[in-house]
């Protein structure tokens, strides 16, 4: 487990005005890009409030940075394809693909599998070369057992525009599963704080310290024992929708990491959670048009639907 320290400094009035990441590199004398990728990932506040890199800071803010004592080790990208993902558009800008199962965003310590970056590299598709040289183009992530749709950022501004159009919380992403039982209300808000869990390493949890978390929700279709629901991200926080779907008792079909019925899972040939992300709207960062893309289900989340039907068909 990584031992941190957290730095907590009044700024000075010379850098009133000045971005986050540029005044905390000066102040802590570390790259502003190991900086941007802190507040990227939560490590840096103000004044209590989580901000992000480009975040104007004022004289007397008071700052408060986590810092990790374990060194970042660049990982590797092994351009490796995978003819089951699809690019479904693409324009010098940015791409849309369907993640199929299997595949990560990127590489990440412990995980040996195809990424999505390393998939690209093998076809020899250029990326934004922001951010980690592992993460390059990567402005937000599905897991790996989740499929569906993301958008990738193949020139700076795409990169620049998208992350903060996803900070922003202006990116709509749609996603589609099937839970144990039946939610009541059928139609609702989960606002729960999620972070690390707090004795299982690689798991996540609704805690009272954690990251503000808000899921949006309402069933589409119901069957014998589970429910077919369409959810809407307002934050986008990792395993935010297994978390919260089991923090009601209600987890995805299928994720026996967070408590599914293994039974139930097997009965309908799943190997990973039923979850899908279905619809993905933003705005073109070139064009500053709305852009809506669509994914159908895969067939192991199409053929366990069938089943979950023929199971609430009544008998003649």
């Amino acid at each position: 487990m990584s031992e941190t320290e957290v730095r907590s400094i009044s700024a000075p009035e010379g850098v009133d005005g000045e971005r986050l990441d540029s005044a905390v590199a000066r102040m802590l004398g570390f790259s502003r890009t190991t900086v941007a990728e802190m507040a990227e990932n939560g490590a840096i506040s103000i004044n209590g409030r989580e901000v992000n890199k480009s975040h104007r800071v004022s004289a007397g803010d008071l700052i408060e940075v986590v810092i990790s004592t374990v060194v970042r080790v660049p990982l590797e990208v092994i351009a490796t394809d995978v003819p089951e993902l699809e690019i479904i558009y693409e324009d010098s800008d940015l791409l849309i693909i369907d993640k199929p199962m299997g595949v990560a965003a990127h590489p990440s310590v412990g995980w040996t599998g195809p990424t999505i970056v390393g998939v690209l590299a093998s076809r020899g598709v250029a990326l934004s070369t922001s951010g980690p040289a592992e993460r390059q183009g990567i402005v937000h992530r599905l897991d790996v057992g989740t499929t569906g749709l993301m958008v990738v950022a193949k020139s700076e501004n795409a990169y620049s525009s998208l992350k903060e159009q996803f900070r922003a919380r202006e990116v709509s992403k749609i996603y589609h599963a099937v839970v144990q039982g039946h939610p009541d209300p059928s139609r609702g808000t989960i606002d729960a704080p999620i972070n690390r869990h707090p004795r299982e390493e690689f798991k996540f949890a609704v805690v009272a310290d954690g990251k503000p978390s808000i899921t949006h929700y309402e069933t589409v279709e119901g069957f014998p024992g589970a429910t077919l629901v369409e959810i809407e991200l307002e934050t986008g926080r990792t395993h935010q929708i297994r978390v919260h779907f089991a923090a009601l008792r209600h987890p995805l079909v299928g994720d026996l990491m967070y408590g599914a019925d293994p039974t139930l899972a097997s009965r309908l040939g799943l190997t990973r959670q039923w979850l899908h992300a279905v619809r993905l709207n933003f705005t073109h960062p070139a064009s500053g048009e709305s852009v809506t893309f669509t994914s159908k289900y895969p067939d192991d989340l199409e053929a366990a639907l069938g089943l979950l039907r023929v199971a609430g068909t009544p008998k003649r």
